[in-house]
């Protein structure tokens, strides 16, 4: 009978199921989460899951051909993307609430803002050539990102992703702001879709440690001059543009750079 019930006691441990949060009373004994605490966390993940609402709007201003209102929708689903991590570690929810997946529910928002709303915007807005060769550049990101967002090391414990991040609203933006040509449109989703399955460690802005300072400053700048282009079309300011370029070269150097030395050290 004893065996029986040390057994019984190591079936969650052994399953890698999540312990409910406890705190410590006023007499020194543990207590489950307080109901504020509770309600903070499904707040949480309510935030999150405005971005599948954010998503949804998205669509639609596409549909209806409002390219700008699309644009902006796209930046407010970027800062709730960047801040709900934040919310969510802060109010512990996956120990508060166990039984809740966050991380499930970000990835399912995630693929809706980051890679469906933007291609289904780049179909609307006439930059994916008509008919077939169109649908099949479209559908490129769609199957690369099925495959990203579902492997179990997407994301490194070192905060990296591995291999392209389907940063497709980011690709979106860049090619409605700079009016890039279709056959430069059909290299670059050719390219970054194939660069998912690449192991590349790319930046995690807000958690990569190295130059973690710099990249956040950077990040930050970048998410004003996207609110400034935005503000200033169709014409933007060239020196907006050009930060642009900068950082988008600066992210791809540093990747490219912490991989190697990732790999240097592998192999040492």
């Amino acid at each position: 009978m004893a065996d029986e019930k040390q057994n019984q006691q190591q079936i969650p441990a052994d399953l890698g199921m999540v312990q409910p949060l406890q705190v410590r009373g006023t007499a020194g004994t543990l207590q489950p989460p307080s109901r504020w605490l509770q309600a903070g966390a499904f707040v949480v993940h309510l935030y999150t899951a405005s971005g599948a609402v954010l998503a949804f709007l998205i669509v639609l201003a596409a549909m209806r051909g409002n390219v700008l209102q699309a644009l902006w929708l796209g930046l407010v689903a970027l800062l709730v993307d960047g801040t709900d991590g934040w919310l969510a570690r802060r109010f512990r929810v996956s120990e508060t609430l166990p039984w809740f997946n966050g991380r499930r529910l970000d990835d399912i928002v995630d693929y809706l803002t980051y890679v469906f709303a933007p291609m289904l915007l780049l179909w609307t807005s006439g930059y994916l050539p008509a008919g077939p060769e169109g649908i099949m550049l479209a559908v490129l990101p769609l199957l690369a990102s099925c495959y990203q967002f579902c492997r179990v090391d997407a994301k490194t414990e070192d905060y990296f992703f591995l291999g392209f991040p389907s940063y497709w609203n980011i690709v979106a933006f860049y090619i409605i702001v700079f009016r890039l040509a279709p056959v430069t449109i059909g290299i670059i989703l050719l390219i970054c879709s194939m660069l998912v399955f690449v192991p590349i460690r790319c930046l995690y802005p807000s958690r990569t440690v190295p130059f973690r300072r710099l990249t956040v400053a950077l990040t930050g700048l970048w998410i004003l001059a996207y609110a400034l282009i935005l503000q200033e079309m169709p014409v933007p300011h060239p020196l907006l543009l050009n930060f642009l370029l900068i950082y988008m070269l600066y992210y791809i150097v540093l990747s490219l750079y912490l991989t190697y030395q990732r790999y240097r050290m592998t192999a040492r």
